[in-house]
């Protein structure tokens, strides 16, 4: 008999999907009133990278603790190498 977690060790996020609702949904306030601004005044060009920028900020949005993070962050406190953090992502211990 093994032991087994009562709550599940797998901390991924899942993919916001790659369009410009998937993104929408996925930002809140003013972050997405700012996407849909840029998205709908670009050029046919610049969408992918808009939407590449956005992406990348609502997925990072979505990261559990990220508000504590950038609150610790701003002042200071309870900062991370980026090594270190590099191994908690990838469950390395030192």
């Amino acid at each position: 008999m093994s032991a087994q977690p009562e709550h599940p060790t797998d901390r991924r996020i899942p993919a916001i999907p790659n369009t410009i609702n998937g993104i929408g949904d996925a930002l809140s306030g003013a972050n997405r009133a700012h996407f849909y601004a840029e998205v709908l005044a670009a050029e046919e060009e610049t969408v992918p990278g808009i939407m590449r920028k956005w992406w990348k900020a609502a997925m990072l949005d979505s990261a559990p603790g990220a508000a504590e993070s950038r609150s610790n962050a701003a002042a200071g406190t309870r900062l991370v190498s980026v090594e270190d953090l590099a191994d908690q992502l990838e469950g390395i211990s030192r």
